[in-house]
């Protein structure tokens, strides 16, 4: 239950925002002493995902390493009712 907990508050949900903003929380999370750090994000935002790992890994924490890349597709229902597929990625950058 401990390693959940732990989980989720190594997890940076990517969204709207430029990915400064998100290469900011990586870098957090790393020197508060994680050794992991998730990237997750669906649909446009995977992009920025992407963009977040890469900028993080080649400019500021340049001993990290992309560890685990999950792809998936979630499904999502809108106000309507209706139920549509979107795709979904979850980045695990480490340090060794």
């Amino acid at each position: 239950m401990a390693e959940k907990e732990r989980t989720d508050e190594n997890t940076i949900f990517v969204g709207n925002k430029p990915p400064m903003s998100y290469v900011l929380a990586v870098v957090t999370q790393f020197n508060g002493g994680s050794d992991d750090v998730i990237i997750k994000a669906r649909g446009r935002a995977i992009s920025r995902a992407v963009d977040t790992a890469e900028i993080t890994r080649n400019r500021f924490v340049t001993n990290s390493k992309i560890k685990d890349i999950k792809i998936g597709t979630e499904a999502i229902t809108n106000e309507e009712g209706r139920t549509s597929n979107v795709s979904s990625i979850e980045i695990t950058l480490t340090i060794k």
